[in-house]
């Protein structure tokens, strides 16, 4: 690839998030991104995700999860996924199922939302917000056929809002649950775009697939340029979407909703905090007179730091 095709409105009949999208700033002339996907091994530091995720705005972790982990998690979410309908728009896609609530559905879910290192990635790309959240849980199953996704940023989500250049507002997972191949549907991503003005549209020529091995993940920001790809095999292609966003802004996914009371009160306080049950900054989340959200569920912790119960903290610490 080496160098950026021009960006070109779309034209014809477009789906709604395809009209919302123009072609109102130009790429810098001359600007070149990364050809090649960065690829680290899972013993990697977080400084070096974190780097990567700087630079290029994407990077695959290879064979981070263990695949019988992943097949316990298939086999959880089964039932759910047979009764997922396929998606209503192009953009969904009509031949794909999205299936979400996962850590209400799928205890080894949970393993890979709370996955240390990504955590600690996150943390590094989020720290310039008070706190960071649970943004989306969803099981994708891409279906034999299905065309390649609009190339798109996923903080489009917050109503095609315009963050400042470099100020990202989330970190996003997909976990490989099957093998991604340019053949079946691999995302495909612009290595570079996080630093693109908003509002471009690309095509599918203009990016390259995230291959990846059963058990890796890929991780990017929500400024980055990316798409499904399109599957011409005779297979679904599965991947798990797990991403975080900084935490005074709204969840794509509502958790409070999506897990209800009853799982709620079985997850692990630090969990539970990941979901959105800990203010957003100062004064944003807290529950009647000034609680911390977390005594709606459990009452007797009140600001206590369930990591270190000697040490009092207000409602602004996010366990």
């Amino acid at each position: 690839m080496g160098g950026l095709k021009a960006a070109s409105c779309r034209s014809g009949p477009l789906d709604d998030i395809a009209r919302r999208v123009e072609a109102t700033a130009e790429v810098p002339e001359g600007y070149i991104w990364a050809v090649t996907i960065q690829h680290l091994a899972a013993d990697a530091s977080v400084d070096e995700v974190a780097a990567i995720l700087d630079a290029d705005g994407v990077v695959v972790i290879d064979n981070l999860a263990d695949p019988a982990l992943l097949d316990v998690m298939a086999t959880e979410l089964a039932p759910w996924v047979e009764a997922t309908p396929t998606g209503e728009d192009d953009f969904a896609g009509r031949l794909t199922k999205r299936t979400g609530a996962l850590v209400a559905r799928s205890p080894a879910a949970r393993q890979l939302v709370m996955d240390p290192l990504v955590l600690a990635t996150v943390g590094r790309v989020l720290a310039h917000a008070t706190n960071h959240q649970l943004h989306l849980t969803q099981l994708i199953s891409v279906g034999p056929g299905a065309p390649a996704q609009l190339v798109h940023r996923d903080q489009w989500a917050f109503d095609f809002f315009s963050f400042p250049l470099g100020y990202e507002v989330q970190c996003n997972t997909l976990w490989a649950i099957t093998d991604f191949t340019e053949f079946n549907g691999a995302t495909r991503v612009m290595p570079g775009s996080h630093r693109f003005e908003d509002r471009l549209t690309f095509d599918e020529r203009d990016t390259e697939p995230a291959e990846m091995t059963k058990g890796s993940v890929l991780l990017y920001t929500g400024a980055l340029y990316h798409g499904a790809g399109a599957n011409r095999s005779d297979a679904v292609r599965t991947g798990v979407n797990i991403t975080y966003n900084v935490a005074w802004l709204r969840q794509e996914e509502n958790q409070y909703l999506s897990v209800p009371r009853d799982v709620a009160m079985t997850l692990p306080v630090s969990l539970l905090r990941l979901m959105g049950y800990a203010s957003g900054s100062y004064s944003l989340g807290y529950i009647d007179d000034l609680r911390d959200p977390i005594t709606a569920l459990h009452p007797d912790l009140g600001t206590v730091d369930t990591d270190n119960p000697l040490e009092p903290t207000t409602f602004l610490s996010a366990s």
